[in-house]
């Protein structure tokens, strides 16, 4: 025997997605900071955003969405053997909030954690994928999630108007026809950290009272380097992922980008010759819940019937690191009833 595996074909089996009961809305930051309902909306395409109670941690948000996930899938949870979730914000430095997400699921899995920024999703996706098509395991639940308004500065406009939170899971399975393009576009630039960073409360600058008076375990970023390495990205991955499937950009039924910003996608579709109706878009009611966003905006698009069976479905992010990543799905799914 030469011990080689056959390599399987992987599809999405379920989906599901969690937004906290707390809503934010522009009107409300005008409360806040120096800001305005439309200044926000223009520049952003923002209205309003999710926010995790006092008591709610990223595990909690992520159990919810999982367990939508399950159900949909109509999977028996003990066939399921790994948890990976995606996070800049876990329970804890360690354990892995997917340890914690495992325990309270009550699954006999494996589980940890990926931190990739905004990112992380598509990195989980092409994680998970990798340990099925090669028969390590069946099933996978991945979950994506972010608190980030744990590590917002209120009082800084440039950020607080941006960020939200919510978790969007799925389970993983092997399939016997291909929902997943196998290729994927991993990147990153890490020669300026400082672009998009929490400076302190990692073994570089570990936290101690001064660090939390000079508010450096708040989320800061560079916005205007963002923005530009932002549509960058989108285009240039999207491009060499659509090359990599034997795809060209008339191929592509739906794009779900990372949900950052509506003015960073509007730049990225006039590259990209693929029409704006084609990129969904829910920020406007969840702003950027980082990695979580493409899971969520997913989940939400096959809830009300715009993702549909034999769609192929592009999706590209970016984030910390500075990061990249973009894949491609074939919507493979009947529509059920939720």
């Amino acid at each position: 025997m030469s011990g080689k595996r056959e390599i399987r074909e992987v599809a999405i089996t379920g989906t599901g997605s969690y937004l906290p009961d707390r809503v934010l809305t522009n009107f409300d930051l005008e409360k806040m900071v120096d800001t305005s309902d439309e200044w926000i909306r223009t520049m952003t395409g923002i209205s309003e955003r999710h926010i995790a109670a006092a008591d709610q941690a990223a595990s909690d948000l992520a159990i919810e969405a999982s367990r939508r996930a399950i159900e949909t899938a109509d999977i028996d949870p003990n066939k399921i053997r790994l948890v990976i979730d995606t996070t800049v914000t876990p329970d804890f430095p360690f354990p892995a909030t997917a340890s914690i997400i495992q325990d309270k699921l009550g699954l006999k899995a494996g589980a940890f954690d990926i931190e990739a920024g905004c990112s992380g999703f598509v990195y989980g996706l092409a994680t998970a994928y990798s340990f099925i098509a090669s028969g390590v395991y069946d099933n996978i639940l991945l979950v994506s999630v972010s608190v980030l308004s744990k590590i917002t500065d209120w009082t800084d406009r440039s950020t607080c108007v941006l960020l939200g939170d919510g978790a969007g899971a799925m389970i993983l399975s092997a399939s016997g026809e291909m929902g997943i393009y196998p290729h994927f576009d991993l990147g990153s630039d890490g020669k300026d950290p400082t672009v998009l960073w929490m400076p302190a409360g990692g073994s570089r600058q570990p936290a101690t009272a001064q660090t939390v008076a000079d508010g450096l375990h708040y989320l800061k970023m560079n916005g205007p380097d963002v923005f530009k390495f932002a549509v960058r990205a989108i285009v240039e991955s999207s491009k060499r992922t659509m090359a990599r499937c034997g795809l060209v950009p008339e191929d592509i039924d739906l794009v779900i980008p990372h949900q950052a910003n509506s003015r960073i996608i509007e730049a990225a579709y006039r590259r990209m010759d693929i029409p704006q109706e084609k990129f969904y878009q829910i920020l406007h009611k969840i702003a950027n819940p980082s990695d979580a966003s493409i899971p969520i905006a997913l989940d939400h698009a096959v809830r009300h019937g715009v993702l549909v069976k034999d769609m192929t479905v592009l999706l590209p992010s970016f984030g910390a690191g500075l990061s990249w990543a973009s894949c491609v799905l074939r919507w493979i799914l009947e529509p059920k009833e939720r």
